[in-house]
């Protein structure tokens, strides 16, 4: 009896270490053809950027770091995209030569279920999901733009465009902002500043105006600002409060725009990221019918947008299998016919939600709950 304990002891340990052993083997194998790929993208895209830069980018002679940082931003809106196609050749060439070796035959004979041998392949899917996920919301929104405005200074960083005479309108709180300077990265500071408040019939009802202001402690703080006030027929008014305009730096609470809407004025939609587009929503309801509905949708294809990494990888592990027991022709064709239906499905229905036909959150995850489901069943049936 003893013995009979020692003995399942022995094979539970070695169990787990040939899965440990199986799981390394397949990841590096996976691993390297997805490196491989990654670095043959980037290298093309980099390639044609040059094509069209180079010179000018001698001229300017600007610092390595700063070449680093501009293709690093220029490239990182395309990430999204380059990754599920990096995943997918990743995966058809792996499981093509696990095939070819006749080593899923042996794992599989060996009693090693079909999902333990895949699960490396979903589990690096899962991780450049969330990679995507990130990059999208913390990475582009800043250095896609800046990267857009280095390159139209002719990579000359001092010729860079400044943020200055923003007009900001906030229609929800009838309030515009005119800024004739944003001196800080994240527009805590500004100058030369003049905020109109309107009575909802769009008469004048107060005017300020102030040389510069800070966003201290979650408001706005203005230094020696000058007050106007103004009754429903235009006609200016004494103050309210006339203690508050002997001050020399005077906070306004009711000024509840937040620095990033400032920010956000000068950036172009395309980089904002799922906090700014719901940002962006709630401070612009009186927004087009059409304009919203684009809007929406765009806010939650970025939020989708991670998934195509798994949903692809999912439907190109049995592709891979049959390049290595039917034909590479069959297996490869039929992986990338599955990848351009997605994606042009992913099309069909962006159309579909901006012409409000179809709700943007159902138009923005169909397509991947469509794959993913097709994706499952050949993955199903391949155990």
């Amino acid at each position: 009896m003893w013995k009979d304990a020692a003995h399942g002891r022995v094979f539970f340990w070695y169990n787990i270490c040939s899965m440990r052993l199986l799981f390394r083997y397949v990841l590096r194998e996976f691993f390297t053809p997805l490196c491989y790929c990654l670095s043959g993208f980037v290298s093309i895209y980099i390639l044609f950027e040059l094509f069209g830069s180079f010179s000018r980018l001698m001229s300017a002679k600007p610092a390595w770091t700063v070449i680093v940082r501009y293709f690093a931003g220029y490239l990182a809106p395309y990430f999204e995209w380059l990754a599920p196609a990096c995943l997918m050749l990743a995966t058809l060439y792996t499981m093509w030569n696990f095939c070819r070796h006749s080593e899923l035959v042996a794992m599989r004979a060996s009693g090693i279920g079909f999902f333990a041998i895949v699960k490396p392949l979903l589990l690096v899917a899962t991780l450049m999901a969330l990679l995507v996920a990130y990059v999208n919301e913390f990475y582009v929104p800043a250095q896609a733009q800046w990267a857009k405005q280095f390159r139209a200074a002719h990579f000359v960083e001092d010729e860079m465009a400044r943020a200055d005479d923003i007009v900001y309108r906030n229609p929800a709180a009838e309030r515009t902002w005119n800024v004739g300077l944003v001196v800080t990265d994240d527009a805590k500071v500004l100058e030369d500043v003049t905020v109109t408040v309107n009575y909802p019939n769009g008469g004048r009802k107060m005017t300020v105006k102030s040389d510069r202001a800070e966003y201290l402690d979650g408001q706005w703080w203005l230094l020696k600002p000058t007050t106007f006030y103004f009754d429903e027929q235009g006609i200016e008014k004494a103050s309210p409060v006339p203690e508050l305009e002997k001050l020399s730096l005077r906070a306004f609470p009711s000024f509840t725009e937040e620095p990033r809407d400032f920010i956000l004025q000068n950036r172009d939609t395309q980089y904002f990221s799922v906090l700014d587009r719901l940002r962006f929503l709630k401070v612009h309801p009186s927004m087009t019918s059409q304009d919203k509905a684009k809007f929406q949708y765009d806010l939650w294809a970025q939020i989708a947008a991670p998934l195509a990494c798994l949903v692809i990888t999912l439907f190109a592990i049995p592709a891979g299998i049959a390049t290595g027991r039917q034909s590479v022709f069959k297996g490869i064709v039929g992986a990338l016919g599955m990848f351009f239906a997605f994606y042009a499905l992913t099309i069909a229905f962006m159309v579909l939600a901006r012409l409000q036909w179809c709700p943007p959150a159902l138009a923005a995850f169909l397509p991947d709950v469509v794959f993913f489901l097709i994706g499952l069943r050949l993955f199903w049936k391949q155990r």
